[in-house]
């Protein structure tokens, strides 16, 4: 498969890149992907819920009245789940939710999920580039004339670029990340998916490993 590369002007430079089918021309795995993703949003959360027990809550232990005689329920102490302030039962407790997969599925994921956008056309692929000064203008001109501004866009750069990151850190529906760093979650979530003439390479290495 093969793409224009456009230049930050929003003109075509040319240029063509060549995406390996491989990567990118797979039949996509849909059960991978929902494993994958199911991994990642598992991983943001930090298990840190708590609610406290019985034997957790400030008060008597005394029991509130006789058990017979008084012509109403058996009550015990105070602490009781079943009275206002009680400890509560069977609540959250801390735990870890990450769980493992193997390296082959996750590498199976990502392919597919760009596998997907490649079918969708959802894919462009820009000049590398950098911002002199880390404004956001400079970014959501680059938006404007690639014809991206309103659409969820991730940006994958072959390394890190602070001043295109900070210029598009006030931008609501862009990410920038570095291609080693992509993830499934992040391919699917995004509209567009942006990539640069030499995150092409990049990603082709990270998958051969």
């Amino acid at each position: 498969m093969e793409l224009s590369v456009y230049s930050i002007s929003g003109k075509e430079t040319g240029q063509k890149v060549h995406l390996s089918d491989e990567i990118f021309g797979i039949e996509p795995n849909d059960h991978a992907i929902y494993l994958d993703v199911k991994q990642y949003l598992a991983n943001q959360r930090q298990g840190t819920h708590k609610s406290k027990e019985r034997n957790e809550i400030a008060g008597s232990t005394r029991k509130l009245h006789k058990q017979k005689g008084t012509g109403g329920s058996r009550k015990g102490g105070i602490k009781n789940p079943l009275f206002k302030g009680g400890g509560r039962i069977f609540g959250p407790q801390p735990r870890d939710y990450s769980f493992k997969l193997n390296k082959k599925l996750k590498s199976l994921a990502r392919k597919s999920a760009l596998s997907y956008k490649a079918q969708e056309n959802n894919i462009v692929v820009l000049e590398d580039f950098s911002f002199e000064e880390p404004k956001t203008k400079n970014f959501t001109s680059l938006l404007k004339n690639l014809n991206l501004d309103g659409n969820k866009n991730l940006f994958l750069l072959h390394e890190s670029n602070t001043n295109v990151y900070l210029a598009s850190r006030n931008v609501l529906k862009a990410r920038v990340s570095r291609a080693i760093d992509m993830n499934t979650y992040d391919i699917l979530n995004s509209q567009k998916l942006v990539i640069t003439a030499s995150t092409v390479k990049t990603i082709e290495e990270a998958f051969s490993k």
